[in-house]
This record gives C-alpha cells, sequence and structure tokens, in this order.
C-alpha cells in the first residue's frame, strides 16, 4: 500500500537516516526526502533507495534545499555532528543548521516534527557535543513547532561508521584489540533498527509536546560488549586491557595525524563516566519489539546486503 505523507530526513544519509529511509521506503511511504551535505555518503543513500529524493544540501547555510519542506507533513529532524576537535563544528551542524531547519518547517507549516536529539543531554559529560546537543533540543522545544523529542543512548546497527562499526573494522585489521582501564564501564546499546522502528511509530501516532529517553533495553559492560562484537564477526583477535592514560595518550597522538578521528579523547573521557539512563518501556509506548542484543549484533555485521557498505567519515 502506498502512503503519500510528505517525510523529510534531515542528516539523511547518517546512520540514522541510512536506516530509517529503507524502512519508510518498505513500509510504502513514497514521498521521502532525505537531506545530508557528505557527498560520498548521500552518494551511497541515492544508490540504495533509488526512489528517495536525495539533496545534497549544508543546512547551516540558507539555500534552495529550503522549498522541500513545501507539503511536508512529517520533518524527521536528524542531523547532528557527533565528533570533531573543535567547537565550530558544532555550532554550524547542531546549532545553527537547526535554526535554519526550524525557520523552514515553520515558514511551510509542517504539522509533525520528530527531534532525534540524545541521551547526553542527561550526562555528566562536558564536552563539545553535549552541551551543542542541549543547545539544539533547547531549539526545538522553544520553536513552536508540534515536536516529540526522543534521546536515544549509544546506537549501533547497519551503516554504523563511528561506534560499534568502527570497533569492528578496527578488531578485523588490528593485531590486538586495546580496551581502556578495566573495560567496566557499563553500557546501554541501542539497535538502529528498534530506535526506527520506534521514529516510524512517532510519525503514525504522533506524540506532539512530549520527550522520551530511549535506552536500550540490556545493560552490559564495554569489554563484554566487545566480546559480543567479537563473536558476532567471527573474529580473532584477541582483546587486551591496557592502562586508561596510555590509551588517552594513544589517541591524543593519532588526533594529530588524522584531523577527523573515529574516536576522540572526550569521547572516552566520557566512556568512562558512571552513569546510568533511564530505561522505559518503550516497547509498550510504542509498539516496538525490542530486538536482543546478540541477534542485533548479527543482523549488523551479517547482513548480506547492507552489512559491508561503509559510510565516510
Amino acid at each position: 500500500m502506498s502512503i503519500e505523507r510528505k517525510i523529510i530526513v534531515t542528516g539523511g544519509a547518517g546512520l540514522v537516516g541510512q536506516n530509517l529511509i529503507p524502512r519508510l521506503s518498505a513500509r510504502g511511504y513514497t514521498r521521502i526526502v532525505a537531506i545530508d551535505k557528505h557527498s560520498a555518503n548521500t552518494a551511497t543513500l541515492t544508490r540504495l533507495n533509488p526512489g528517495v529524493e536525495v539533496i545534497e544540501a549544508d543546512l547551516a547555510r540558507p539555500g534552495t534545499w529550503e522549498a522541500a519542506f513545501t507539503g511536508a507533513d512529517t520533518l524527521i529532524l536528524n542531523h547532528a555532528q557527533i565528533g570533531a576537535l573543535e567547537e565550530k563544528p558544532f555550532l554550524d551542524n547542531n546549532v545553527q543548521a537547526t535554526a535554519n531547519v526550524i525557520a523552514a518547517a515553520q515558514r511551510a507549516s509542517v504539522p509533525h516534527v520528530v527531534h532525534i536529539s540524545s541521551s547526553v543531554v542527561n550526562s555528566m559529560a562536558c564536552d563539545f557535543y553535549t552541551e551543542s546537543k542541549k543547545a539544539q533540543e533547547t531549539l526545538v522545544v522553544e520553536s513552536g513547532l508540534s515536536a516529540c523529542v526522543l534521546r536515544p543512548t549509544l546506537m549501533f546497527g547497519w551503516f554504523d561508521r563511528k561506534h560499534l562499526g568502527w570497533l569492528a573494522r578496527f578488531m578485523e585489521r588490528a593485531p590486538v584489540f586495546p580496551v581502556p582501564g578495566d573495560g567496566r564501564y557499563m553500557r546501554q546499546p541501542l539497535y538502529v533498527g528498534d530506535f526506527c522502528n520506534i521514529i516510524i511509530s512517532c510519525i503514525e501516532k504522533p506524540l506532539p509536546g512530549q520527550i522520551f529517553n530511549i535506552s536500550g533495553q540490556e545493560t552490559i559492560d564495554y569489554i563484554n560488549l566487545i566480546n559480543n562484537v567479537k563473536s558476532a564477526t567471527k573474529s580473532r583477535t584477541p582483546v587486551i586491557r591496557i592502562p586508561y592514560r596510555l590509551f588517552w595518550l594513544l589517541l591524543k597522538t593519532y588526533a594529530i595525524i588524522d584531523k577527523n578521528p573515529p574516536f576522540t579523547t572526550s569521547q572516552l573521557e566520557a566512556l568512562v563516566i558512571p552513569e546510568v539512563f533511564e530505561v522505559i518501556d518503550w516497547p509498550k509506548i510504542f509498539g516496538v519489539s525490542a530486538t536482543p542484543l546478540a541477534e542485533a549484533l548479527r543482523q549488523t555485521f551479517q547482513d548480506p546486503t547492507y552489512s559491508r557498505v561503509s559510510l565516510e567519515f
């Protein structure tokens, strides 16, 4: 069955967008517009989803992309800068871009918004990402738009270029896989496939004015999560513990070579903060079944179509 409602997805070529769009298409949505500024990843999105309108544009700058909002039923406000060494990319892509997107949605009177915020707005961490995501969410909440806010924890799944996806690729290449300290840092990983189904539920049954903390239903120590990734990828690379300070220095040194590193010292510092995010009964609230962690990892790393598709940084 064809669904004619027009859906705009900003940050459409990133982790959530690349996972959400094929699920929307499979559900029957035929008017999907994805906007992203990353040339290589928008090309991948276009290749994998030929029926989707893909616009390559920098949302931090006004442009012709704004015309796409005309006639939209729902905006998935999903764009985000996750990693960088300096503050400016976070301000440009999480704050200024969001102000521009909100203005476009207001002019087009878009009736429904689903904002993909982050659990870091509740975190004890203080870094460029956390502060810019707090500012981004505030812009959405105070915009006057009819918006539902979702705050996911660390996500993984197809097209994961930074988190578990990058770690799995590193594990394939490295003679050993280092873990900082004792590795006993509790994680609440969220399968992006489940999260996309939550977004679809919000599209079909809008929940304006509400904010939901979306955490993985299972908790796991970081070192055990890495060992589960190792099992799912059938890797033989040994996992070893190294002192936290040495790990930090290695990341700092690598950042001198790579100005856009996949993992930064700020992210390492956030990793070891002992905090637990709220776990709500989102399967009941949104009518979405939670995929068991082991099965989600299997789907992520063994899917015949998507598991070998890599996005660029």
